[in-house]
């Protein structure tokens, strides 16, 4: 009580006036392509079409690409990936432009971290479709990069007259990308295409990319280097791992334009591409990505807030809209899991789908600014389980990288089934998933999928086995505790969609399996004060006790890149079963407000979620806080609301909106394929996805005055919160729903997809947030006990 007293002491206990609201203008101007390019965020500030193919994004010394702190550019890359994890993140066919003479004998000279340029952050621009940067090397370069869906084009304009070089290198790109095999191939005295054979994400298996780059000028010389050094003249390089590249020689440029198109197809793909959308001057394809960006930033229009508010909200827009990426070619063609060639005939073939991450918002948010893209992704993940006999967890390229455990397919489509994104292909979905969700794939089989599912068919969990065999990174019982709170969540979920398909058997036996959790829960475990914790079982149904010690639930052992304290929240479908086994509804906000350190949150939000809650980017074990920074307790924030304390939920979203700035350091975490930032705009807007499988949406205080989200049904979602102030903590004091008074903390996709207006009455005052605290004001458990 006395942190609250003290909190409210700081600010008037009633409705707040606004901060001064950023104008408008031009929503491109409200992103800031270099925010999370610093401190393992892993974006890249350059340019791509929305769900493009092709990036073209300036090459550092990390092995996400660019770092902000690097001192020099290696290169400009034309694939990435936007936040991910793991090394071996692209920078494919690396091209840089230079000046001067060069000694081809010595094959250090075309070793791209001796060839970078220095460059400057004066005049640098990341605006979404452009990217410009300074090479202060070789005399002054300018650097401007755009591109389309399956082209990346670059524009070099050079300070001094003269001759200048582009280097084209096919045998390296980002820092950590193994590169193990390469050609290039001069075409004529405008053209190059080649290969480049790498690695995929997470230790995956190497694939092929093809491209072909073309100049708007002819080159007057070239040559091609391998790893024993250059050849002036020489037409082609190709062999394995190694340096390897051309070289190309403009007698007076001036200025260059470059563009490249790449394919997963073949080398006829690469060039399909480049013809249908190449030949174009470089400030009409920066025009046409520009208003392909602003018609999908303007999706969701915000009044209010700051400008940095404004910034940090439709940069997290922008990062969301990156991906899955677009597979296909112009002509449909796509290589599928079967490592055939396949087309897509009316709809996109999407490609990397880091499931783990995206199944708890982004897939959602995609799902509602764009049903059409959630359809042809749902279509695409029947497509992999066609072609390669399983659903996907981490699908990069056409392979599966058994990155990361669980289930996470499971709930992405059944909340894509909510969409309406499988009318038609339900029946279809519905047998994938139950294959998925009760059997295990063959040991032929490159997928893994629920490796556990042995055990937890037959005992109700997954057990804790640190040596079980792996076809990949990950595997279930490697971390069997939480792949045992993820088959449950995931269950649940499918039990309503089973329930809705008529399939009442089904649906009973996978709303039990729902409840599995329960199974690892050992009521005698105690830390902190608090008693009964998530713990892991070894085979044949002991508890697991550490050769260390006794067993604790802030050790790592048995959950994947998390703790039990963690964990435990990870029971969204059964919150009464939840609550008793914590002691009842006083004792499970107690352990809530301890979990967030919620009481010095009030006294000072910003310091309590850097200093207390667990900051740093892969500092996930031996912790008892909330982990911002990663995955499986991003929804907590949501289960005060469950537990019947829906004003804390508001207080702790507003604190954790701290961590996310308009700096480049200014994500929390990796951002995951747009997982973190699609987190961040649900809870700006006050909406989240809080129990998969379930299509509704809890709420809480909105970040901004008014947000308006346009539906592609032309339908608007207006959420109005009069008096918000992103930088005070604000409770929710009472909501009005299309003009009628609510008491309900949440809302169904349906009421909102019919176009619906949310008006929240704000305060600052906790002693008068009383709303949606009485019964009824919290969504259902779908699988309560």
């Amino acid at each position: 009580m006395k942190a609250l007293l003290a909190v409210l002491a700081l600010v008037p206990a009633a409705v707040v006036t606004p901060v001064a609201a950023a104008s408008p203008g031009d929503v491109l101007d409200s992103v800031n392509t270099f925010i999370g390019t610093q401190d393992e965020g892993n974006t890249f500030p350059g340019a791509s079409a929305p769900f493009g193919m092709t990036q073209v994004s300036p090459i550092g010394s990390h092995y996400a690409g660019y770092q902000y702190t690097d001192t020099a550019i290696r290169g400009f890359g034309h694939f990435f990936l936007s936040g991910a994890g793991c090394w071996e993140q692209g920078g494919l066919v690396s091209t840089l432009p230079s000046t001067g003479t060069f000694d081809i004998t010595k094959p250090s000279t075309f070793d791209q971290t001796q060839y970078a340029s220095p460059y400057t952050h004066d005049g640098e621009v990341g605006k979404p479709g452009y990217y410009k940067v300074h090479l202060t090397g070789s005399g002054g370069i300018d650097v401007e990069t755009t591109a389309t869906t399956h082209t990346g084009v670059e524009r070099y304009t050079f300070d001094k007259s003269g001759p200048a070089n582009v280097f084209v290198n096919t045998g390296q790109a980002n820092d950590k990308e193994p590169v193990s095999g390469s050609s290039v191939r001069i075409v004529d005295d405008r053209t190059v295409e080649g290969t480049v054979q790498s690695q995929a994400f997470c230790g995956g298996k190497p694939y092929t990319t093809y491209f072909r780059t073309t100049f708007d000028k002819p080159f007057a010389s070239y040559g091609t280097w391998s790893p024993t050094g250059g050849t002036a003249g020489s037409k082609e390089s190709a062999g394995g791992a190694g340096l390897r590249g051309a070289w190309l020689t403009f007698a007076d440029p001036g200025s260059i334009t470059a563009t490249t198109a790449i394919s997963y197809v073949d080398a006829d793909g690469a060039r399909r591409n480049l013809a249908a959308e190449g030949g174009k001057s470089f400030d009409r394809v920066k025009a046409a990505a520009q208003r392909d960006w602003r018609q999908e930033l303007s999706t969701v229009d915000i009044s209010g807030g700051s400008t940095d508010n404004r910034t940090v909200f439709y940069t997290s827009l922008y990062h969301t809209l990156l991906q899955p990426l677009t597979g296909n070619d112009v002509d449909g063609r796509y290589r599928g899991f079967d490592n055939q060639v396949h087309r897509a005939a009316g709809w996109t073939y999407y490609q990397y789908f880091s499931l783990w991450d995206t199944y708890r918002s982004q897939n959602q948010l995609l799902a509602l600014l764009r049903p059409d893209r959630a359809r042809d992704i749902a279509r695409t993940l029947l497509a992999i389980h066609d072609q390669g006999g399983w659903l996907p967890r981490w699908a990069y390229a056409n392979q599966e990288t058994n990155t990361m455990t669980g289930d996470p397919v499971t709930p992405f489509l059944v909340d894509l089934w909510w969409f309406g994104a499988l009318n038609g292909l339900e029946v279809q979905a519905y047998q994938a998933l139950l294959q998925n969700s009760t059997q295990i794939p063959p040991a032929s089989s490159p997928f893994q999928g629920r490796a556990g599912n042995e055990s937890y068919q037959a005992g109700g969990f997954v057990q804790y086995d640190p040596n079980f065999p792996s076809k990949g990174q990950d595997t279930d019982p490697a971390h069997g505790a939480s792949a045992t709170l993820e088959y449950a969540l995931a269950d649940c979920s499918l039990s309503i969609m089973a329930k809705s398909l008529g399939r009442t058997q089904d649906a009973q036996a996978l709303a039990a399996k729902g409840r599995s959790y329960q199974n690892l829960w050992d009521s005698t475990v105690s830390d902190r004060g608090f008693t009964g914790f998530p713990r892991p079982k070894v085979t044949g149904g002991d508890w697991f006790t550490p050769a260390s010690g006794p067993y604790t639930p802030e050790g790592q052992d048995g959950f994947h890149e998390g703790t039990a304290w963690q964990y435990q929240w990870l029971v969204q479908q059964d919150i009464p079963g939840l609550v008793q086994r914590m002691g009842g509804p006083l004792q499970a906000a107690a352990r809530l407000d301890d979990f967030f350190a919620y009481n010095d949150l009030l006294t000072d939000p910003a310091g309590t979620v850097r200093d207390e809650w667990v900051t740093g980017p892969y500092n996930y074990y031996n912790q008892f806080r909330y982990n911002p920074n990663n995955e499986p307790d991003l929804h907590t924030p949501w289960m005060y609301t469950l537990v019947g304390q829906p004003w804390k939920t508001s207080a702790v979203v507003r604190a954790a909106h701290t961590l996310f700035t308009n700096a480049p350091n200014g994500v929390t975490g990796n951002d995951d394929l747009g997982e973190m930032s699609a987190w961040y705009v649900f809870s700006g807007l006050g909406l989240y996805p809080a129990v998969p499988g379930t299509g509704q949406f809890v709420l809480s205080a909105p970040q901004f005055a008014k947000a308006v989200v346009h539906l592609e049904n032309r339908r608007d979602i207006v959420l109005e919160a009069g008096g918000a102030d992103a930088s005070r903590i604000q409770y929710v004091q009472g909501l009005r729903v299309n003009g009628v008074a609510s008491d309900r903390a949440y809302i169904g996709l349906e009421q909102l997809t019919r176009g619906s207006t949310l008006d929240f009455r704000l305060t600052t005052d906790a002693a008068r947030a009383t709303w949606a605290t009485g019964p009824g004001g919290a969504p259902p458990s779908p699988c309560a006990s």
